[in-house]
């Protein structure tokens, strides 16, 4: 597409095409110079190999967006109004930042306006300085000196946070080139320092990550930086604009946050990776068209692919991240239809770990429960909850149960407990673990709303993995499930969710 355009264009200016020709007989690289000058995706292919070990695999979703910043490179590069910023929210692992983040700045340069100033941020100040990083290393690279020696990086200002370039203009045979000062790059963290700095282009990637997004205070400041700081660092209020490239991770993130006001000031593009269930979400509409198969990109997101990532993401993160719709679960989050039930304890053989998960509780006759819920992780890939202990004990006569039920379970169960926030959570968590000296316990501060903890266990209790034994606990346990977020007490969904993510391995957690 690219290169018939070029062609084109050539041959309905005869000069043209005989100049081009001309050059082209005495050094082919000058054709590869002016497809990379007019177009953003040939340049993202040319030089894909010098920031990825990866093959280069094309979508029409990375096509598009090229489109779309090529034209806003291009207001910016007449200094007309951008009328509009720009939001981007596709799926994580699509080339979104080797496009938006590496990419489109020196592709901005090499295309004649090398005067151009950005300002790049992500979530973390890591992330945000190894993409600028990249770029350095793109422009450093023999490929790309080979097409564009004239614009080189400072010698003067050549950090990862902050570099700048200059163009050599060789107008004399023989003399030293004329020297041009350009533009720059200055890269931060969302939060970070913007004092002054100001660019032509602003562009946040990922202003959160999915970690940060389960807090209200991480979520404030971000739309609060969003809003009050970046644009005070536009070069010029009317033409600089602000893109944003994420996936959705809450409803009231940066993307939703900016959305919900409706106002006339931002292009919106969203490509959910897939449009079986997400088809309302696509933006603008009539990209519908370019899916295949429903799959937005069945290369890098087929159908097993997504199914793997629903598992590990949970109900609320595939929506979010895949498909673009962070709606929050509400009731019925769990199909407790899909429960399977046992009579009788499996072989040991088929057991490959087991552990029992308390959420304690202080209050004694009313108030929340302290419950404790053993699982085992089966050879087959399902998930057994063996036994709960659930009750509204004192302090003393609920540490005695736990000890007690230690002693029942025997000395091959992990024992892992939530520890309430606090310096009484902690001295409550280290006195139980004194008092079950011998066996393997741990204690973890969770963070995030219970539902977003519960989510990936929720998954597969929806595909039918969770098997439950027959016991007289399983209606009081169904019924919380049945009605979790909205059901009266919620201890046995979160000591059920915290026993299927220890025997998943993810124990990102303080380790007594």
């Amino acid at each position: 597409m690219v290169v018939q355009r070029v062609k084109t264009d050539i041959e309905s200016n005869s000069q043209g095409k005989e100049e081009v020709m001309r050059q082209a007989l005495l050094n082919p690289v000058m054709i590869d110079r002016e497809l990379c000058k007019r177009s953003l995706y040939y340049f993202l292919q040319y030089f894909w190999d010098t920031v990825s070990p990866h093959q280069f695999k094309g979508n029409w979703h990375i096509e598009y967006l090229c489109t779309e910043l090529e034209k806003i490179a291009g207001k910016v590069g007449r200094r007309e109004p951008c009328g509009q910023d720009l939001i981007i929210n596709v799926p994580p692992g699509t080339s979104k930042t080797i496009t938006c983040s590496i990419m489109f700045p020196i592709w901005c340069w090499i295309a004649g306006w090398e005067w151009m100033r950005f300002i790049t941020a992500s979530y973390s100040g890591v992330l945000a300085l190894q993409s600028a990083d990249f770029s350095r290393e793109l422009m450093r690279s023999p490929k790309f000196k080979e097409l564009f020696p004239e614009i080189v990086i400072r010698d003067d200002k050549d950090t990862k946070s902050n570099f700048g370039i200059i163009k050599k203009e060789y107008t004399n045979p023989g003399r030293a080139p004329k020297i041009t000062t350009g533009g720059s790059r200055y890269s931060t963290s969302v939060g970070g320092t913007l004092m002054g700095f100001h660019g032509d282009i602003l562009i946040v990637d990922d202003p959160l990550n999915p970690t940060q997004a389960a807090s209200d205070v991480e979520l404030a400041n971000a739309n609060h930086w969003m809003e009050q700081t970046l644009p005070t660092r536009k070069t010029d209020k009317d033409v600089t604009p602000i893109i944003l490239i994420m996936q959705r991770l809450h409803q009231d993130d940066p993307s939703g946050h900016i959305i919900t006001k409706q106002d006339n000031t931002v292009r919106h593009i969203c490509f959910p990776g897939e449009i079986r269930n997400y088809r309302s979400k696509v933006r603008p509409v009539e990209a519908v068209e370019f899916y295949k198969d429903d799959l937005l990109d069945p290369t890098r997101l087929s159908w097993s692919v997504l199914k793997k990532l629903e598992s590990r993401l949970g109900q609320y993160g595939y929506a979010g991240q895949i498909g673009q719709d962070p709606t929050p679960p509400g009731g019925g989050m769990f199909k407790v239809d899909h429960f399977q039930m046992e009579q009788e304890m499996p072989h040991p053989s088929k057991i490959l770990s087991t552990v029992r998960y308390w959420d304690k509780a202080g209050t004694q006759g009313a108030g929340a429960y302290t419950v404790g819920v053993k699982m085992c992780k089966l050879t087959s890939g399902h998930w057994l909850v063996l036994d709960v202990k659930r009750g509204r004990w004192s302090t003393n006569e609920r540490e005695r149960i736990i000890k007690e039920t230690a002693d029942a379970d025997g000395y091959d169960v992990d024992i892992w407990m939530e520890q309430e926030p606090g310096s009484g959570g902690k001295e409550s968590a280290e006195s139980s673990i004194r008092g079950l000296a011998g066996y393997r316990v741990y204690a973890e501060r969770p963070t995030g709303e219970k539902e977003f903890r519960a989510d990936p266990y929720s998954v597969q209790v929806n595909n039918g993995s969770v098997i439950l034994l027959r016991g007289l606990w399983n209606y009081d346990f169904i019924e919380e499930h049945r009605f979790f977020p909205y059901s009266t007490y919620k201890d046995q969904v979160d000591a059920a969710g915290g026993a299927f993510q220890k025997l998943l391995g993810k124990k990102e957690v303080q380790v007594y």
